[in-house]
């Protein structure tokens, strides 16, 4: 399969799925899915109740789960993406913003939680200045520390 083929068929499977996926959460597919278990279970007096009777509800119900999984979680992965493109771009429009922070979602958990304890910090501090228009930036947080370590140096 070429690239062009592997192309378009990346595009249809992509169509499929945002069209799965937006019909799933639907109003139509709840009605027809709740429709659907209540013809199962009016049925159930006709088979006696059987136990092919309750396997075919459990088989059915755990194929479209199974298979929903990896949709929703294919949607999910694209929102992501999506939302983390956004940001990306406010960061990097935005002056005096630290373009650091771009593609943040790849830093390490350790990375992560040092920005995080960084930032709950900037917030305490905040929160003691009793000032809401006041801010604090990573850079005025990194001047501050490269002052003390150099007065630590004389």
């Amino acid at each position: 399969m070429n690239s062009k083929e592997n192309s378009s068929a990346g595009s249809f499977f992509g169509r499929m799925a945002s069209a799965i996926t937006a019909f799933s959460g639907s109003t139509m597919a709840f009605v027809m899915a709740t429709a659907l278990v209540l013809v199962w279970a009016l049925t159930g007096p006709l088979f006696h109740y059987s136990e092919t009777w309750q396997l075919v509800i459990n088989t059915g119900t755990t194929v479209i789960t199974f298979l929903m999984v990896f949709l929703i979680q294919r949607a999910q992965n694209k929102d992501s993406l999506v939302l983390h493109l956004k940001l990306n771009e406010l960061i990097a429009a935005t002056k005096g913003a630290s373009n650091r922070l771009i593609n943040a979602q790849d830093f390490s958990e350790e990375e992560i939680r040092l920005l995080h304890d960084f930032y709950c910090t900037l917030a305490e501090m905040a929160k003691k200045d009793n000032d809401l228009g006041k801010t604090h930036t990573v850079e005025e947080a990194e001047d501050n520390h490269n002052e003390k370590v150099a007065a630590h140096l004389d």
